[in-house]
């Protein structure tokens, strides 16, 4: 499929943003502005922490490639002004980017939906007691996950193995979010899965294999070092990799996902079975991210891929409908 460049218009490539991600999204948007300049297409860096969004009415931008990561970009937010604004934008719109960037409400959607994920206890602020807390393991068992539920990037996670880290790694989740989610831990492989499409046409990409060292992957490990092997393809069992695609397809539609995303989920080592952890709904575009070498797995080069989403760019309501 011929993508039509001057049809694009003028685009606006939001990164930076005022998250704990900034530094993350500042490595993608700028992947994201090179890949679109080198096909041609006008294209312009825009950070929303250092411009106000009206700004892109103003200055005549045609549509946006959202390369901003975690909150005041992921979460619904930019979205929900773009709208307003009328300007088309990548990935999921108002509804969804909110649900996925709250890990607790994706679970509660998953769940209605009998989709497999982590048993899980959510601590709202009032319930962050030390006679509260010392419980959690009861009901998770040891080791379990204890994670801010609206950050990403691996931000604010303790893998807690005893009971007395849990008032330390409920501290810490809390420092990014009131609201604190306890996982249980599934012991096993990591793998991840982006998604292309909208509805019946959305699609998975191949399945990545992610083997870390000593099962540390985490913000250091994700983006500055390379003792993280990324395995595309997975080599995973045919039939597994198809599940987990089948799997991560439902998630994503389930939200009501569109353009584009990335599903995370964990292979239990004892029964194989794949347990969803959370979806992207705007993933990485550095040069470690994931979604680009799924895409080049299945024969879509990175320059490809900028061009395909920005095209696919569009309003959860159209102008005048």
């Amino acid at each position: 499929m011929s993508i039509d460049v001057k049809a694009l218009g003028k685009v606006a490539v939001l990164m930076g943003g005022s998250s704990a991600e900034r530094e993350i999204s500042l490595l993608s948007g700028t992947g994201v502005l090179n890949a679109l300049l080198s096909q041609g297409v006008v294209a312009h860096a825009f950070d929303p922490a250092e411009r106000d969004l009206s700004e892109l009415k103003r200055d005549g931008f045609a549509r946006c490639f959202i390369a901003l990561h975690g909150r005041h970009g992921e979460d619904g937010t930019v979205q929900g002004a773009l709208e307003l604004m009328g300007i088309p934008y990548t990935g999921s719109g108002v509804m969804a980017s909110a649900i996925a960037m709250d890990k607790v409400m994706t679970k509660r959607v998953w769940i209605a939906e009998g989709l497999p994920t982590p048993r899980h206890v959510w601590l709202a602020p009032e319930n962050q007691t030390r006679e509260r807390i010392i419980y959690v393991p009861d009901e998770l068992g040891l080791p379990l996950i204890v994670k801010p539920p609206r950050e990403g990037s691996s931000i604010g996670i303790t893998k807690v193995t005893g009971y007395s880290q849990m008032h330390d790694a409920v501290a810490l989740a809390a420092k990014y979010d009131p609201d604190v989610l306890c996982e249980e831990f599934i012991d096993g492989e990591e793998v991840t899965c982006p998604v292309l499409g909208i509805g019946p046409s959305a699609r998975a990409l191949p399945v990545i294999r992610i083997v870390a060292p000593g099962g540390a992957y985490d913000y250091q490990n994700k983006y500055f070092t390379d003792v993280v092997q990324y395995l595309c393809p997975s080599g995973l069992p045919e039939a597994e990799e198809r599940e987990i695609q089948r799997i991560v397809v439902a998630a994503y539609t389930t939200l009501g996902c569109r353009g584009w995303g990335r599903a995370d989920l964990m292979i239990r080592k004892t029964d194989r079975k794949p347990f969803l952890l959370e979806i992207n709904t705007s993933p990485g575009m550095t040069s470690h991210s994931l979604v680009p070498m799924s895409a080049k797995a299945a024969g879509m080069s990175y320059e490809q891929l900028c061009l395909h989403l920005i095209s696919q760019a569009t309003l959860d309501t159209p102008p005048h409908a």
